[in-house]
């Protein structure tokens, strides 16, 4: 076989690892009203999802292909003005358009973080509040490989905006309600409540009273940056659904329309599932034979 045959179909099954298969994140607005998702990539070498920030009303749900190997966070955006340059009041992206262009958010805002397809092909996720919180968020694996890693819901349900602290509060307007919790990082910025500096490292960084007020609250999300390992997740071959203001654990569709997670059986999911792949496998198999 010749040395250009044997590059071909090392490219093309680059292309298959890396270009055919990706991750579905489903991202659902429960809320009373409409937010603007936003997705920041961390890692620069990984494919970027597209789009990278978008508008869900009231009930809506929105799929996005996430990139084979991709690491970074999802946020909700809340109380945006779209005339003009675009800016919201909480998780705001700074970009001046509803797409964050790879720009991160601003604090507070409740973050989901995804590392994808990692050691052992594992994926890890969580829900930080290291940042505070504008809303609540849960994150469901669906459809994982069974048995393989920590594979169960994570996040946090509670409105905490309702019952934050008034010194961590954010009002949208002044002596209004809070529209999003400051966590003790994010108020102070002092190196001891962000664990930076001297206080950078797991012996130095150690719980606030705000932390601990959100770990009471959301016990499965991540309340400081150096929170011993029981809030990090993981799961093979898994998408994922992540709920704006669930307020449970539990997978609920937005509307008739959307499966019933807890009806479908999983052996039917599976099968779909498996079909789907083969389809798209048979795709990219046909779109880059012609360079053999």
């Amino acid at each position: 076989m010749g040395f250009a045959k044997v590059s071909s179909i090392f490219l093309v099954a680059l292309f298959l690892i890396n270009g055919c298969y990706s991750t579905t994140f489903t991202v659902v607005n429960k809320c009373n009203y409409t937010v603007w998702p936003g997705l920041v990539t961390g890692d620069v070498t990984t494919n970027f999802p597209e789009p990278s920030g978008f508008t869900l009303n009231t009930g809506e749900s929105r799929s996005i292909s996430i990139p084979y190997g991709w690491a970074g966070r999802l946020w909700a955006r809340t109380l945006c003005n779209t005339t003009g340059a675009f800016t919201c009041v909480t998780g705001n992206c700074g970009s001046s358009t509803i797409e964050c262009s790879d720009a991160g958010s601003i604090r507070p805002a409740t973050v989901a973080e995804f590392t994808l397809n990692g050691p052992g092909n594992l994926d890890s996720y969580d829900v930080s509040l290291v940042d505070g919180f504008n809303v609540p968020m849960t994150i469901i694996p669906r459809l994982g490989k069974p048995g393989v890693g920590n594979c169960t819901v994570t996040g946090c349900p509670t409105d905490l905006n309702a019952v934050c602290p008034d010194r961590l509060k954010v009002p949208a307007e002044v002596g209004g309600a809070a529209v999003a919790c400051m966590s003790a990082c994010v108020l102070s910025g002092k190196p001891e409540d962000c664990c930076s500096g001297a206080f950078g490292t797991p012996d130095t960084c150690k719980p606030s009273n705000s932390s601990a007020f959100f770990k009471k609250a959301c016990p499965r999300a991540y309340s400081y940056a150096y929170e011993a390992g029981t809030n990090t997740y993981t799961c093979s071959d898994a998408d994922y659904l992540i709920t704006l203001c669930a307020h449970t654990y539990s997978p609920s569709p937005p509307r008739s329309s959307q499966p019933d997670f807890n009806s479908v059986s999983t052996a039917s999911s599976l099968a779909a599932s498996g079909t789907i792949f083969s389809v798209a496998f048979s795709l990219c198999v046909l779109g880059v034979a012609r360079f053999l």
